[in-house]
């Protein structure tokens, strides 16, 4: 039988404390005031006089994993890690080995690899050991809250405007039976709850949230087998759970890496790693760094500049052409992406990175990469804005950036699940200002209500249906009304809208944008 962790209080500090332990931390929170938040220990080491450790604050996102010192440790809370069952032998007898869940994971993972069909693309990204890291987001699922039915996506569903004192409300139609619509998790994922349609296979993208300890059905699932940045968390370990960078400098900036990135182990150790900003070299020192410009002739990324307007500028780079500022620039961003993998094979991905223009050069602020071929629709694998450019309006550049090119390749695009907790806040606020600003810019004609159906909603903004229902589900715009289902948007939306639009200074001009889609699928290799 297992034992529970056994939770020893103490006066003193006489106790070793080792990995796994878990106790109470202190740590200073948004309001700069002390708490004591559960937290586990991933790993202890000596310095001349005393200890530190690394803690990971349990339900806590893994960017505020820190070392901390002794005095900030509660130990009188301390609970020793669990004790793992003996496993059988095959005799029936209890053996000594302990067991092992990874081997039970990697069991599970070569049965559905087996069944899979697609070959596997991706390749991924080793440590200098050569050993294969692929570090991942644990999941947590919320059952999902049905909610009530929706016309059928394959029907075009009808919205008309009806008067109201105080709402605007807009009424959706079918000529068909309603069929329940898809419902938003708390991650930001939509769940279809519509049955699929026929001759037609999906696989399961659902999202995540961080920091529980297994998926919603207590087994990892398999990764899927393209050429999708999506890690597998079933490979993770304790290495890959702490942040080996302590600071890159990167031009005028100093970062502070969130989370593990497999850069040469023997540059792990070093107080600062040093990176060329225009071809993201990683060098060991300032004077290393200062050599390497002299030599260095670029001044933009590689790859075409397909948009200019002001200082902004997007240049696409094929990950064939330039594989190796394309693994530079992976190894930047798994520093900030924490469920995402790496891959040496930058074949099937395309990237582009949004650059702010000065004398000095163009310098890089954020980039998204996409798939070549994408069988989901996804227009965007991995997408970041750098520290220093956070909240400053970048973030929905990026996204409105991908689905204007979405719009030029005449598709409906959506991001690949799971979404960070940032990313997911930029792609919600960035759907419903999208999808608002088109409902409160309809006019109606011949004195009848405007109308519009989901799918004109889904070709004007290239944004999948599956989004736009979610979005309006999460904005809570959706009432059942004398048979009809009416979209109701209240003053409070309105303003809050307005408010929201009156910030975004920054947009995509689809008039400065020069890019020429290519179809990869008849080309015989990227």
């Amino acid at each position: 039988m297992r034992r529970r962790c056994s939770v020893i209080k103490m006066a003193d500090s006489s106790v070793e404390i080792i990995e796994g332990c878990r106790l109470p931390v202190l740590r200073k929170n948004q309001e700069n005031e002390d708490e004591w938040p559960l937290a586990e220990i991933l790993s202890v080491k000596d310095i001349p006089g005393r200890k530190l450790y690394y803690v990971h604050y349990i339900d806590f996102n893994k960017r505020l994993d820190e070392w901390v010192t002794p005095d900030r440790l509660d130990l009188k809370k301390l609970q020793f890690p669990k004790k793992e069952a003996k496993t059988p032998t095959k005799n029936g007898l209890p053996g000594s080995r302990p067991s092992s869940p990874e081997r039970d994971v990697r069991k599970s993972l070569d049965l559905n690899v087996q069944s899979a069909s697609a070959p596997s693309r991706g390749k991924t990204l080793p440590t200098p050991k050569r050993k294969a890291e692929s570090v991942s987001l644990a999941t947590q699922v919320t059952a999902a809250t049905p909610v009530p039915s929706l016309p059928s996506s394959a029907e075009a569903s009808q919205a008309s405007v009806y008067p109201a004192m105080r709402d605007t409300s807009f009424s959706i139609k079918s000529r068909e039976e309603h069929e329940p619509l898809t419902s938003l998790t708390t991650n930001g994922t939509a769940r279809r709850l519509i049955p699929s349609q026929p001759g037609r296979k999906r696989k399961n993208c659902g999202g995540t949230d961080e920091d529980s300890q297994d998926s919603s059905d207590g087994i990892p699932s398999a990764p899927r087998m393209t050429g999708s940045l999506v890690s597998d968390r079933s490979h993770d370990d304790i290495v890959t759970r702490m942040k080996n960078i302590d600071c890159i400098e990167l031009g005028r900036h100093r970062l502070k890496p969130w989370y593990f990135s497999p850069y040469p182990q023997e540059l792990t150790t070093l107080p600062i790693l040093y990176l060329c900003e225009f071809c993201l070299k990683y060098l060991k020192s300032l004077k290393c760094l200062q050599r390497h410009l002299t030599k260095c002739n670029l001044r933009h990324p590689p790859g075409n500049e397909i948009y200019r307007k002001g200082t902004i500028s997007f240049f696409e780079i094929d990950g064939r052409k330039n594989k190796t500022y394309s693994q530079n620039l992976c190894l930047l961003a798994k520093c900030f992406l924490d469920h995402k993998t790496l891959y040496y094979d930058t074949d099937p991905f395309l990237f582009y990175v949004m650059t702010e223009y000065d004398s000095k050069g163009f310098h890089i602020v954020g980039y998204f990469s996409k798939e070549k071929e994408s069988t989901e629709d996804y227009n965007v694998a991995c997408i970041l804005t750098l520290p220093p450019y956070q909240r400053r309006g970048y973030g929905k550049l990026l996204i409105e950036f991908s689905y204007e090119l979405s719009k030029v390749e005449g598709k409906t695009g959506t991001p690949e699940k799971p979404l960070s907790d940032l990313g997911l806040l930029s792609y919600r606020s960035y759907w419903s200002q999208t999808i608002l600003e088109i409902l409160m810019n309809l006019k109606s004609e011949n004195g009848e209500r405007p109308q519009i159906t989901i799918n004109e909603i889904s070709e004007i903004t290239s944004v999948k249906k599956e989004d736009v229902i979610s979005t309006l589900q999460y904005l809570n715009l959706i009432n059942y009304y004398k048979g009809q289902y009416i979209l109701t948007l209240s003053e409070d939306i309105v303003e809050g809208h307005e408010r929201a639009m009156q910030k975004r200074h920054l947009r995509i001009d689809p008039k400065c944008l020069h890019f020429t889609p290519k179809d990869w699928s008849k080309r015989g290799k990227w």
